[in-house]
């Protein structure tokens, strides 16, 4: 690597204050491995370590304490994982008082873990993912923690219908406001059933705002068509009083996700949400689909958007009533997308988005375009070999993702029915990250993040994709003093078109930070204060970040670790 002023030359970093950037993004994969593996029971082993010198060990102390009263746990099972092999564990259980203590301990890095029944697991200051480990050694304290565990919420109620009556068998859905990797999405979350009188309830629950939605029939109601085919006399239109539907119902009795009103469960609580249905008239809804001549046409799909999701909607009651033509019935008015399927390829068309307003209204699908194709060519930098497993797959701006597809030992991976849109192209494996580094369609040079899928199109793409392979350490400070706790962000240039090149860390007791498999590009490394939980991750908010901190680049040769020569300055929020 060539060096240039300025420059470590021991790893080709380039090292500045005050790099002005552009805005970022990020993704953060659900799929990524948990850093500690803390899933499963804990066992106890001893919590002593021999020592041939009394005076090169150490101990790892503190006060395990209710987050939401201060008050002390007794009996939570505390674990101590040696982050070099987390296969050496020792556990303890807390006192009357909430005190635990390891001994006898060598220099070294330890992770802290916290169970106790009623109560959310959790790591020593732990944030998403992230967490503080305990760094033992000379003149660093590791005695006196404070450990907080932040009691589990409950959230129950009943669904009730339009006589206060409770409902049966009606499908309540929870979402979660996610506010990981500094984004704001709304996530599908769990799901329950009413029991016989209208029950149901949400257990175990980590504090944060949550959305509660019902999707429930009238007992009473019948829904009829209006249109038959000839001869066919039996499901002639029944009374309006019983042509009837229950909307999708939210907390607060909105009907569209984007007025729903969150509940904000705090830790400890029992929050009772009571959800009332009110009926409304359903449409009969006329749809002309693309038919082919030999195998007949194919029925048409419903779906809407919630909240950051996609759900298909199933309507009540669909009938033939002439070729190529189809009746729905049970549909409440609303904006919904349509779906098309060529009956001749099976191919899906593209989705029609309309708003659903008139009994009798026609939609005609039977011009729709059909959706895309895109076919990927995976090529690795330096004609290296092809990873065992690779997974291609495109994420949309609300965080859905296409995918992912398996890539093939030819390189190759095809992802079909793909609407129009803007998606940013994901590579992904179990056992590494990797990057799209750069992307080219019809010999043009695309951004990877910013990639145009338009409708009915065949496009062909090849992806350049990188592992990430190196890792940077460092320190993080606030003014003289160590900071632990403290987000690092290391943000791609142009993070807009790279945005799976994000990493990140939470700094340790010493300050010590590790942000590891690092993609070969430009930098600006930043440590902010409280930023967990924070949407620090906006363009306005995140170029503020970046004109205070460290720039670098790390070369497309570069396999070994980069460590930081300066310690990097913590920034407010």
């Amino acid at each position: 690597i060539a060096s240039q002023p300025g420059t470590d030359q021991r790893y080709g970093m380039n090292i500045m204050q005050r790099t002005p950037m552009i805005r970022s993004a990020t993704l953060c994969f659900a799929m990524a491995t948990f850093l500690l593996s803390v899933a499963g029971d804990l066992q106890s082993a001893p919590a002593q370590s021999a020592a041939a010198d009394s005076q090169s060990t150490f101990t790892i102390s503190g006060t395990v304490i209710n987050e939401l009263t201060g008050s002390p746990l007794d009996r939570t099972r505390v674990t101590l994982i040696d982050t070099s092999n987390q296969a050496t564990r020792w556990s303890v259980i807390t006192t009357e008082n909430g005190h635990f203590a390891f001994t006898e301990l060598p220099h070294g890095k330890f992770s802290l873990l916290a169970a106790r029944r009623g109560f959310l697991r959790a790591l020593y200051q732990q944030h998403e993912r992230f967490s503080t480990a305990i760094v033992t050694g000379p003149a660093l304290d590791s005695e006196n923690l404070l450990m907080k565990l932040a009691p589990l919420a409950t959230l129950s109620g009943k669904v009730l219908d339009e006589t206060g009556e409770g409902v049966r068998g009606a499908n309540v859905a929870l979402f979660v406001e996610n506010r990981a990797a500094g984004l704001k999405r709304i996530m599908s979350f769990n799901s329950d059933v009413t029991d016989d009188q209208g029950y149901y309830e949400f257990a175990a629950l980590a504090p944060g705002d949550y959305f509660v939605s019902v999707t429930a029939k009238p007992w009473y109601a019948v829904h009829g068509f209006s249109s038959l085919p000839a001869g066919n006399n039996s499901q002639r239109r029944v009374p309006s009083a019983l042509e009837v539907a229950y909307p999708t119902t939210y907390y607060n009795g909105a009907t569209d996700s984007q007025s729903a009103t969150a509940i904000n469960a705090h830790a400890g609580d029992h929050s009772q949400v009571d959800i009332h249905l009110n009926p409304v008239p359903v449409l009969h809804l006329i749809v002309r689909v693309p038919q082919d001549p030999q195998r007949g046409a194919a029925p048409p799909a419903f779906e809407k958007r919630v909240f950051d999701n996609v759900e298909f909607f199933g309507a009540d009651g669909m009938q033939q009533i002439s070729p190529g033509v189809f009746e729905l019935t049970g549909v409440p008015a609303g904006r919904y997308a349509v779906h098309m399927q060529d009956p001749g390829t099976g191919q899906m068309q593209e989705a029609t988005e309309m708003n659903l307003t008139r009994d009798g209204q026609e939609i005609d699908g039977s011009q729709s375009q059909p959706a895309a194709s895109v076919k990927f060519t995976v090529q690795m930098p330096l004609q290296a070999q092809l990873p065992k497993e690779l997974y291609v797959g495109m994420e949309d701006s609300h965080g859905q993702v296409l995918g992912f597809q398996p890539v093939e030992p030819s390189g190759h991976v095809a992802l079909e029915n793909a609407r129009a849109g803007k998606y940013n192209i994901l590579a992904f494996s179990n056992d590494k990250r990797y990057s799209v580094t750069r992307a080219v369609s019809a010999g043009v040079e695309i951004s990877p993040g910013e990639f145009m899928v338009t409708s009915g199109s065949s496009q062909e793409v090849t992806i350049y994709v990188t592992a990430g392979v190196v890792s940077v350490e460092g320190f993080v400070k606030h003014g003289n003093k160590a900071a632990s706790g403290v987000m690092v962000a290391l943000i791609p240039k142009n993070p807009q078109a790279h945005r799976d090149m994000f990493r990140r860390d939470q700094s340790d007791s010493d300050g010590s930070f590790v942000v590891r498999g690092v993609i070969p590009g430009a930098y600006t490394l930043v440590a902010v204060e409280d930023a967990w939980g924070f949407a620090w991750n906006q363009p306005e908010v995140l170029n503020r970040y970046i004109q205070h901190g460290q720039n670098l680049t790390v070369g497309p040769l570069m396999t070994q670790t980069v460590h930081l020569p300066e310690p990097v300055e913590v920034q407010p929020r």
